[in-house]
C-alpha cells in the first residue's frame, strides 16, 4: 500500500490513518471463493486523517452508519475477483467520498413564485371551476 492517498493537489490522507482487512467474498465462484479472501474492508481513522473538523462532520452526517465506535470510516469492496482490484476500488471510493465533502453545501435561498406563475395558477383554477359549475343534474324528459 502506498505511503499516502492523494485527495487533491494540496491534501493527502496519510497511510497511518488507513487500515485494511480482508474477508471472503460471497456469491458465485466455485471452490476458489471459499479459500481466498478477496473482499476488502478499508478503514480510515477520521480524527488522525488531518482533515478539517467541518469535513469530518459532513462525512459523519452522510455516512454515520459506516463509522465504528473507534471513529473509523469503513469502505467495503468485494465486486472484483482480485484482492488488488478491490483494494484499488476501495481507495478510489474513499477519495471520492472525501472529495465530495470537502466543500460545504450551498445554502438554500428562499424563493417565491413569480407573478406570472401565480396568474397562470389562478387562471387554471378559474377555468376548472367553470367546467365544474357548468355541470348540473341530469333531468329526464318523460
Amino acid at each position: 500500500m502506498p505511503d499516502e492517498l492523494p485527495i487533491d493537489d494540496r491534501r493527502v490522507l496519510p497511510a497511518s490513518c488507513l487500515r485494511v482487512e480482508t474477508a471472503r467474498s460471497g456469491g458465485p465462484g466455485g471452490q476458489h471463493v471459499n479459500t481466498t479472501e478477496t473482499k476488502i474492508h478499508l478503514f480510515c481513522d477520521l480524527e488522525a486523517s488531518g482533515l478539517h473538523p467541518s469535513v469530518i462532520a459532513r462525512i459523519r452526517d452522510a455516512r454515520g452508519g459506516d463509522i465504528n465506535s473507534a471513529g473509523e470510516l469503513r469502505i467495503t469492496c468485494g465486486t472484483h475477483r482480485s484482492r488488488l482490484q478491490n483494494l484499488e476500488e476501495a481507495r478510489n471510493r474513499l477519495v471520492a467520498l472525501v472529495r465530495a465533502h470537502l466543500a460545504p453545501p450551498r445554502a438554500r435561498r428562499k424563493t417565491s413564485p413569480t407573478r406570472g406563475s401565480k396568474e397562470r395558477r389562478l387562471k387554471a383554477k378559474k377555468a376548472r371551476g367553470d367546467v365544474k359549475a357548468s355541470r348540473g343534474r341530469v333531468r329526464r324528459d318523460d
